[in-house]
C-alpha cells in the first residue's frame, strides 16, 4: 500500500499506516466505510463483499488507534460483530489503554442477542457498551446491564450528541464509527463528523443496494480530501470536515 496524496510515497508498513491515520486531536469522530465505484454500501446485504486485504488492514489499524468503536445494532447484527481482537505487534500504539477498544452498540429498543460473542467474549477491561434511550424497557435494560455497560442518551430515541459526550466522559474520546448508513446520517446531521475514512472498491454493485448514508436529509457541506492511499485498484481516502491548513 502506498500514498498518492498529498504526495506520492513508498510502501507503508503497519506503523506507517498508523501514522497516516493518526487522530489529529484528542477528541475526534471518524467514520469508516467502504463503497463500490458506483456508490453501493453493500453486496448481498454485507459490506464484506466490497472489502479487500488492504481495506481490512486499514480497518484493523483504525480500531487499534480508536478509544471506542461505535456501531448501530443493525450493522452489528448483519455483520455478526465480535469484540475487537488484540494485535500484539501493534501493542505500543495502545500504551496506557486496554489492549482493544470496546464496541459501543446503539440500540433504542434493546432488541439484542445477549448470548452472542459480542457480549459473552468481551474482556472485562473492554466490556461492550450499549447506548440506548430513556424509553427502553426497564426489564431489557436490566438484562443488558448484566453483560454490558449501559448508557442512556436521549428520551424517545438515542441522542448521538449526548452519546458521544457520555463516551468522552468515560475517557473514550477518539471514536471510530463503523456504521451503518443511518448512523452515519445521524452523525453527519448532528455536526459530529470530523472525518470520513472511505475505501472505494474497483467494482460495480449494480442497482438496488443502498448508499453509505441514509436517513433524514441535511444541508450539504463540503469535505476536504486530506489523503489518498492505493492498493490493488482500491482507493483509501481521508475526508476531513474542515481543511486543517485553512485559517481558523
Amino acid at each position: 500500500m502506498r500514498k498518492i496524496l498529498p504526495e506520492a510515497g513508498g510502501e507503508l508498513d503497519d506503523f506507517g499506516l498508523a501514522e497516516a491515520y493518526a487522530f489529529p486531536r484528542e477528541r475526534w469522530l471518524r467514520a469508516n466505510f467502504v463503497m463500490s465505484a458506483d456508490g453501493s454500501a453493500t453486496v448481498s446485504g454485507k459490506s464484506g463483499g466490497l472489502s479487500s486485504a488492504g481495506d481490512m488492514r486499514i480497518f484493523g489499524i483504525l480500531r487499534v488507534l480508536a478509544d471506542v468503536v461505535l456501531v448501530g445494532v443493525g450493522t452489528a447484527r448483519a455483520e455478526e460483530y465480535k469484540p475487537a481482537r488484540p494485535r500484539p505487534a501493534l501493542a505500543a500504539l495502545r500504551a496506557g489503554r486496554p489492549a482493544t477498544p470496546p464496541i459501543a452498540v446503539i440500540s433504542g429498543s434493546l432488541d439484542l442477542a445477549l448470548d452472542t460473542p459480542l457480549f459473552t467474549d468481551a474482556p472485562p477491561e473492554a466490556r461492550t457498551i450499549v447506548i440506548t434511550c430513556a424509553t427502553a424497557s426497564d426489564e431489557l435494560r436490566a438484562a443488558t446491564a448484566k453483560v454490558a455497560d449501559v448508557i442512556v442518551a436521549g428520551e424517545e430515541r438515542v441522542d448521538l450528541t449526548a452519546a458521544v459526550a457520555a463516551l468522552a466522559d468515560r475517557g473514550l474520546r477518539r471514536v471510530s464509527c463503523e456504521g451503518g448508513p443511518h448512523i452515519l446520517g445521524q452523525v453527519a446531521a448532528a455536526g459530529l463528523l470530523d472525518e470520513l475514512s472511505l475505501s472505494v472498491s474497483p467494482s460495480l454493485a449494480g442497482p438496488g443496494a443502498g448508499r453509505i448514508i441514509a436517513g433524514d436529509g441535511f444541508d450539504a457541506h463540503p469535505m476536504y480530501l486530506a489523503q489518498v492511499l492505493t492498493e490493488d485498484g482500491y482507493l483509501f481516502c481521508r475526508y476531513l470536515a474542515s481543511n486543517p491548513a485553512a485559517p481558523a
